[in-house]
């Protein structure tokens, strides 16, 4: 933890009476909450906070008790003091376009980051920017209330799929039991969590399961969403990370691929892996990037063409990634 960063946070933070808000494009559990928990302590500290989200809050975060408290649009040009960035790689990530005027502050745990603002707290060791945010506290002498300690707790639940993928650590575990003693509440998060789809999500989720498909060597497994599932079940978006996992569960598969249909020859790809399989550097082939077992990217074409070359070329990129592991571990 870069001590010196928290102290010019924890500063700037004193100093500054109006604070915005925001975090990347297509906002996730750990981005949410942990703004919504950075809400609440800005006003345990006397401070006017908003927070400001280009996109949608999704499901199930948009039933959160305090998600009318999230904005969505665009942080105005003038009107704050600063703005603190929840895992933005860089400004564009957050689909801000007022920010660049503002006194920055950029909190990541992701270790593709471009380091852009006025100061930088990035610390890649961290399950989620929750974890980071909670140390903020500390360092601010604040009294968490089991609000707070709920959201940062949700939060890291949410990054770490429930503490199952690889950026879970001891320092996940060890805040974790500290906010339980500050009041969160596991039960009810987790039934929050995972115990809270519509009927609809379950007949998508045989929709999605249903096209699965395995190359050639069966270590990639291929899922597709298309937005007429959505359309005629009347959703709109939802979390699919549980249709993801029952893919990756799947016996010698390396690495999933879900094609997420955005719009007409355009698909959002979730990577989920396993092992020594590297998502984030995979995604970043693609021009995109994330964890070590979660990542993704953005890819243009038209489907057929997609299903069949991204494959292709992951498969490629295991092959060199199990090369560099072989070769690590013959001159370690």
């Amino acid at each position: 933890m870069e001590t010196e960063s928290v102290s010019l946070i924890k500063d700037k933070i004193l100093q500054s009476h109006r604070i915005a808000i925001t975090s990347h494009l297509r906002p996730d559990g750990d981005s949410i909450c942990t703004g919504l928990a950075l809400f609440f302590l800005g006003k345990l500290l006397g401070k006017k906070t908003a927070i400001i989200n280009k996109d949608q809050t999704p499901f199930p975060f948009n039933h959160l008790p305090d998600a009318d408290k999230i904005k969505i649009g665009q942080i105005p040009p003038t009107g704050f003091d600063m703005v603190i960035l929840l895992e933005c790689a860089n400004v564009s990530r957050s689909g801000q376009i007022n920010v660049d005027n503002y006194f920055k502050i950029n909190i990541d745990h992701h270790h593709s980051n471009d380091y852009f603002a006025d100061i930088n707290w990035v610390d890649p060791q961290a399950s989620a920017v929750a974890e980071l945010v909670y140390f903020l506290g500390e360092k601010l002498n604040i009294n968490f209330t089991p609000q707070i300690a709920d959201y940062l707790y949700c939060a890291i639940v949410s990054d770490t799929g429930s503490f199952q993928f690889s950026n879970t650590t001891a320092r996940s575990f060890e805040v974790c039991n500290r906010l339980i003693k500050k009041g969160a509440t596991p039960t009810r998060i987790s039934e929050f969590l995972y115990n809270n789809n519509p009927p609809e999500k379950i007949k998508l989720l045989g929709r999605v399961l249903s096209t699965l498909k395995m190359n050639e060597k069966k270590n990639i497994a291929i899922i597709t969403m298309f937005k007429k599932d959505l359309h005629s079940l009347n959703l709109d978006k939802i979390d699919t990370e549980d249709i993801t996992s029952l893919a990756r569960s799947i016996k010698d598969v390396q690495m999933v691929l879900f094609f997420k249909e955005i719009e007409k020859d355009k698909f959002r790809v979730s990577i989920r892996s396993k092992g020594t399989a590297d998502a984030a550097w995979v995604a970043e082939h693609f021009g995109g990037g994330g964890h070590f077992h979660a990542a993704g990217f953005t890819a243009a074409g038209k489907y057929k063409d997609l299903v069949k070359k991204i494959p292709v070329q992951v498969d490629h990129l295991l092959t060199e990634i199990q090369k560099k592991s072989k070769t690590k571990k013959a001159y370690s």
